[in-house]
């Protein structure tokens, strides 16, 4: 059996000096040390000694290397022409990230085949630096036969796998891969007020498995209170009927807390939603909104429409979601088809040649 070191012999550990910035640790009331040692057992097996070690600056650290390479976010907005997409982007945002930026303008044409058009701005806000980049789909549902149009838009979202999975397996691969993966995608549901068109229905069941969609009721404001509860009500009802996934879904809940958050957000949407990037004065205040006959309609009021719920739920808790999401289960989806396949085929390759 080894000797046992008496305790006034053993070397006394360095203490760190605790950084100036943290925060001082909850007092913890003094316990007498057991055993030949001066430290004690914690819950983990570990030892525990005197002294602060520095573990609670991680956060800050991770947070000063996030700020320096900046955030990247990319959203797709789908839907008919006149539901006011790059109007609620910009709203989303307050920055013109509109089409007018990405060469389009509402006096072109409307295509004859569903066009991809895609600009990026960078955005910062108090320090924090995030380069957005809007992914448009003039000609979406404008034409007489509609069948298959969202096939251009399943393509691009499917290329854009298929970039990053080309820059993931390269030998010599980059430190930092440039992610144009669509984190999001807005799609606007016309104001009918009577149930969702065939389109609708045939796009949310062919790409809710490849990207994050997000239903939403497109200019609100000419619906009627009642006309816009009921008309939510059987939109979610055609959606569970339909067998059709949106975000957040139910399987992706980590945890309690997370399940009742987001049954929340489920039990509202689709948001009916106003956007508005002009400004009018009311009661004194300079707000966004829509002048009609009767008054503003004013975009951030939660008792004029549901903006505001999804702009909280979109960037201020669920952004980092949406990408984790697309990283981790519809890109994964995407790689390890695209892999087994190229496994099947080298294999039927292999064996042809034996």
């Amino acid at each position: 059996m080894s000797e046992i070191v008496p305790p006034e012999v053993r070397p006394k550990p360095a203490v760190p000096a605790k950084p100036s910035h943290v925060a001082p640790p909850a007092s913890v009331p003094h316990m007498p040390p057991h055993g030949p040692g001066a430290g004690s057992q914690g819950s983990g097996g570990g030892s525990t000694l005197l002294g602060y070690v520095g573990i609670d600056t991680i956060i800050e650290q991770m947070r000063k290397k996030t700020m320096k390479t900046g955030f990247d976010f990319n959203i797709m907005v789908v839907g008919q022409s006149g539901l006011g997409k790059s109007t609620l982007v910009n709203t989303l945002f307050k920055s013109q990230v509109s089409r007018r930026s990405s060469g389009w303008s509402r006096d072109d044409k409307i295509p004859k085949t569903v066009e991809i058009k895609s600009v990026s701005h960078v955005i910062e806000e108090g320090g924090v630096k995030m380069k957005l980049t809007v992914i448009d789909t003039p000609g979406f549902g404008d034409q007489i036969n509609n069948e298959n149009c969202w096939e251009p838009i399943s393509k691009y979202i499917n290329e854009q796998y298929e970039k990053f999975l080309k820059e993931e397996v390269n030998i010599a691969r980059k430190k930092r891969i440039p992610d144009t993966r669509v984190h999001c995608c807005l799609y606007f549901i016309s104001p009918t007020g009577h149930s969702l068109r065939q389109l609708d229905v045939e796009f949310m069941k062919h790409l809710g498995r490849a990207v994050n969609i997000i239903p939403v009721i497109a200019k609100a404001d000419t619906l009627t209170p009642e006309e816009k509860t009921e008309f939510k009500q059987r939109v979610r009802k055609e959606l569970e009927v339909c067998g059709i996934e949106f975000y957040p879904q139910k399987e992706f809940d980590e945890d309690m807390e997370d399940k009742s958050d987001n049954d929340k957000i489920r039990e509202a949407m689709p948001f009916a939603v106003v956007g508005s990037d002009k400004e009018y004065q009311v009661n004194g205040k300079r707000v966004l909104g829509r002048k009609t006959a009767w008054g503003i309609v004013e975009v951030e009021n939660p008792n004029h429409c549901e903006f505001s719920l999804l702009r909280d739920f979109l960037i201020r808790s669920h952004l980092q979601d949406l990408k984790e999401v697309t990283h981790n289960i519809h890109y994964e989806t995407y790689r390890a088809k695209r892999l087994n396949d190229n496994g099947v085929a080298h294999h039927a390759l292999s064996r042809k040649f034996l």
